[in-house]
């Protein structure tokens, strides 16, 4: 048979068509499993020991996602290496959305500058989901230190350089950060102890071999109210409706003073819109609900969920101001 000019142009015609029917049909079928979405399993990792301000988070998403979504909704914890074990973890884990990330301050904005090297990159390597929640950072001392207000601690600290200590839950932590802006911007010299969380610290600062710890006021509440330590000030530039008997650091001699605790909901990088969406919103509706806003509150935590483009301008800007301060104290790890 005599093949035609015309005859090839209709068979180039039709494969053109089938080619964009086979893409049209993958596209609709990727489409289908992102909205079929989940499947199985979702696993939220925290970067810290159980008990903490990240784990209280992961934990009430957990129930929340649980109940909503009809899949088991796991929470691990990762702790050590300033949190970055288990970021790597999620990091390298697949943007499919069964594997997420309670960020920190930590992990995003100050080990960046903290560490020579790191396995990952804090924010290339991660897809904002939301903003989660924040808590001030409370300055909290053995209660045999004899000192009631930080005046006297700083005097205290001064009288007796390199003698007393001060302890957070992991190097590179805002809490860690804390004490490395209260020592510039008093000039004592008082030495730091890191932990993986606060399950070790605090037994450590009630016992007295530590001085002194910033914690999270979340994870120190239970505490001060019980009186087994004593609180001398909360690091935020306004008290914490939490605890409002305690001041700030600015109150007492200290102004501008400020350093927070917050968390985010991250993803591995290259998540599909979709998906990050979804995400988003299943955050929004579980952080809006009043028991959970009432639970949260009441641990000190302050939950203000927002889209992934303001959590990625506070990631940003909060990378320039902790890199700032680990430059200052001359910190590095490797």
């Amino acid at each position: 048979m005599k093949i035609t000019f015309q005859m090839l142009k209709s068979l180039a015609i039709l494969i053109t068509c089938l080619s964009f029917a086979n893409a049209a049909q993958a596209q609709t079928a990727k489409s289908s499993t992102n909205t079929t979405w989940p499947k199985q399993a979702i696993r939220i990792v925290v970067t810290f020991t159980p008990g903490g301000a990240p784990d209280i988070l992961a934990r009430v998403l957990a129930e929340n996602w649980q109940q909503s979504l009809g899949v088991p909704v796991l929470v691990e914890n990762r702790p050590g290496y300033g949190g970055n074990i288990g970021a790597d973890l999620v990091a390298k884990s697949e943007p499919d959305g069964y594997t997420l990330l309670i960020g920190t301050v930590g992990i995003h904005a100050i080990n960046g500058a903290l560490y020579e090297k790191l396995p990952f990159h804090p924010i290339n390597d991660f897809t904002p989901i939301s903003f989660l929640a924040s808590t001030p950072n409370v300055l909290v001392v053995n209660k045999k230190l004899g000192v009631n207000n930080l005046h006297e601690l700083i005097e205290l600290a001064k009288a007796k350089p390199n003698e007393l200590t001060f302890g957070s839950s992991g190097v590179g932590t805002s809490l860690h950060m804390s004490g490395e802006l209260f020592k510039e911007m008093t000039g004592v010299q008082i030495r730091h102890i890191p932990y993986k969380g606060r399950a070790q610290s605090l037994p450590d600062l009630i016992s007295g071999r530590i001085s002194m710890l910033f914690d999270n006021l979340s994870s120190s509440l239970p505490l001060i109210k019980a009186g087994e330590v004593q609180a001398l000030a909360v690091t935020t530039l306004k008290r914490s409706s939490a605890a409002p008997e305690i001041p700030t650091m600015a109150e007492q001699g200290l102004p501008g003073f400020e350093a927070i605790s917050w968390f985010s909901l991250m993803a591995p990088a290259n998540l599909p819109p979709v998906l990050q969406k979804r995400l988003n919103t299943l955050t929004r509706q579980a952080l809006s609900q009043p028991d959970v806003r009432k639970k949260l509150l009441a641990s000190g935590l302050e939950p203000a969920p927002g889209s992934p483009q303001e959590l990625s301008k506070l990631i940003q800007s909060e990378t320039n101001k902790w890199g700032r301060v680990v430059y200052k104290s001359g910190a590095k790890l490797e």
